[in-house]
């Protein structure tokens, strides 16, 4: 789960150039995020070691620099962007403009109306010509990812067992103290923090579904760190809320609140996405009705939720009633889980959520 090596996506300063403490110089993307690389102290920069798109390992010197002033009259490394961007291609397309310019000035338009269908005709051709593929190198973490769910694959007996949850009592229980929760706790209250506060209880209960595979040996943990899959604008990341076993509803919501604003503005540190002994994946938020999701080795379990749909149900007393359901989905390692503690994992989550009085009352 540690980081070992990165890419070198892009040099921020040039040979040169004076840059303050604390100011980037270079961003390298790892199979997690992407990160800053700050100067250590004010300095002139008087060698790259390495080159934009080359890995990089961790502890690595890749540039050099001579510690002192500003030099009078040194270049800044603002110079660079202001070179970088008459290079890139809008004044290409500028001048893609002139064909265009010269289409309309060709008369045929008047002798329109005698050729028009002659010439609706054409594009059905020039469609097929327009046909094309890019590629693109994929990045790293892209890359890892990759690796990582395929290894995942290959490696765990995956299984996958669902449930189906009504939501009707903690949709209620929301909706009548979202505005109070909100104004003591400075954090809106959703979903994920009695989901997680539910996955913490089951896991307790079934601590199995919390251990790992090493070697020949099961590892057990007394602490329950889950990760939480949230965007990111390179896409989704995974944080991990640690010790939510001595954490508060509250406290869960404030931290997923928290990770999610570093994700959002790209700033989540290396050390918020290692480690994670479980994870839980909404997929719901993007429409998803039902899915198998994927272990995050060396984990052992992943529960994922979907969508909220009304649904008929039959209730206790016969009578059918259009209930808010979600399924939810738990793959687990075989090798590791039996069926019988995953399929309980599951049930438990879906009491407390039915019923979040459990909690309260520690049943």
């Amino acid at each position: 789960d540690s980081i070992t090596e990165g890419k070198l996506i892009e040099w921020t300063v040039a040979v040169g150039d004076y840059v303050e403490v604390d100011e980037v110089v270079a961003r390298i993307e790892t199979d997690k995020i992407t990160v800053d690389v700050n100067m250590p102290e004010s300095g002139t920069i008087t060698k790259l070691l390495a080159e934009a798109e080359d890995n990089v390992d961790v502890g690595q010197d890749f540039f050099t620099f001579e510690a002192g002033p500003a030099p009078e009259g040194g270049a800044k490394k603002a110079a660079a962007p202001q070179e970088d961007k008459p290079a890139e291609a809008p004044k290409a397309e500028a001048k893609k403009e002139e064909p265009k310019k010269q289409a309309p000035a060709a008369a045929p338009k008047a002798a329109a109306p005698k050729a028009a269908e002659p010439k609706a005709a054409a594009p059905t051709p020039a469609s097929f010509d327009s046909r094309q593929e890019t590629r693109e190198t994929m990045s790293t973490m892209r890359q890892r990812i990759a690796q990582r769910l395929k290894d995942s694959q290959n490696t765990a007996a995956m299984l996958t067992t669902f449930n189906e949850i009504d939501m009707t009592n903690i949709m209620a229980l929301r909706n009548k103290y979202k505005d109070e929760f909100l104004q003591k706790h400075g954090i809106k209250l959703g979903f994920m923090g009695a989901f997680l506060k539910a996955s913490t209880s089951a896991l307790e209960h079934q601590p199995m579904v919390n251990a790992f595979i090493e070697g020949n040996e099961i590892v057990h943990r007394n602490y329950v760190d889950i990760s939480v899959a949230v965007a990111s604008p390179k896409g989704l990341v995974v944080p991990v809320v640690r010790n939510c076993n001595q954490m508060s509803m509250a406290g869960i919501e404030k931290e997923i609140g928290r990770l999610a604003d570093l994700a959002r503005n790209n700033k989540l540190a290396i050390e918020d996405m290692i480690g994670g002994t479980f994870t839980v994946s909404n997929g719901g938020v993007f429409g998803s009705l039902m899915g198998t999701p994927i272990i995050n080795p060396p984990q052992s379990a992943i529960l994922g939720m979907h969508g909220t749909k009304m649904r008929p149900v039959v209730t206790e007393s016969g009578a059918i009633e259009a209930r808010p359901m979600m399924y939810v989905a738990l793959t687990y390692d075989h090798r590791l889980i039996d069926g019988r503690e995953a399929v309980t994992y599951l049930r438990r989550v879906k009491d407390v959520i039915e019923d979040p009085s459990r909690l309260l009352l520690e049943l």
